[in-house]
């Protein structure tokens, strides 16, 4: 059972579930029987972008809907997750298994544990307590300081094509996981000589333009 059951600034009534979103399927491993988090990531998943789009309709009163889903594509993506995850030392507290080596600051197995605990607060207290970690890991933050990129594709290509000489972005699909009827698409997009990233969605095409901003952001951030 982990320690006290309290974890972003919220208090389980049942640490069970606060210890399920911290296993990582590596542990089925040494134990096969053990319960991951993955059903505990989809449901927080979900709840995520519910808890992103309510901030962002309430505090982006001048966005339409497309400015709108690219800002939540940046707060809720695995590199935003990531983020809050070192910023909290998430990795420590993660059950992993005894031989798996250190996790890099960008590994999914973060983003994923911060959603599964998302959806174990969301068993445990509802909306509320979902919330409390919600905003105790102020991904807010990624849609504050700067103009919105309503079209980080369309930005990329631009961006690229004024390049010396002229480049074109290139997307690639890096693996496509889950059920049939509800895959999980991860793409890279790369420009020669500005680099490349990652976004993981449940639509290809999200994950396109989540890779397009996360590479612009990284631009932007130089």
């Amino acid at each position: 059972m982990n320690g006290d059951g309290v974890i972003f600034g919220y208090q389980f009534k049942n640490p069970a579930l606060l210890d399920e979103a911290l296993t990582t399927p590596s542990c089925k491993m040494e134990n096969p029987s053990v319960k991951d988090n993955q059903r505990l990531e989809f449901l927080g998943d979900a709840v995520l972008g519910l808890l992103a789009a309510d901030y962002l309709y309430a505090e982006r009163r001048n966005l339409k809907e497309g400015a709108l889903t690219v800002e939540r594509t940046g707060m809720v993506s695995s590199a935003a997750l990531c983020k809050a995850a070192a910023r909290h030392s998430l990795a420590a507290r993660l059950k992993r298994n005894r031989a798996a080596k250190e996790l890099p600051c960008n590994s999914k197995t973060l983003a994923d544990a911060i959603e599964a605990i998302i959806g174990a607060a969301w068993i445990d207290g509802g909306l509320d307590a979902a919330k409390v970690i919600f905003d105790s890991l102020d991904l807010t933050a990624q849609s504050e300081g700067g103009e919105s990129i309503a079209n980080p594709k369309g930005e990329l290509q631009i961006r690229a094509q004024a390049m010396v000489p002229p480049r074109q972005p290139v997307y690639t699909l890096v693996s496509t996981l889950g059920k049939a009827h509800e895959p999980i698409f991860t793409v890279r997009v790369s420009v020669e000589g500005m680099g490349e990233s990652e976004a993981t969605a449940r639509t290809r095409k999200e994950a396109e333009v989540g890779a397009a901003l996360n590479l612009l952001q990284a631009q932007d951030s130089l």
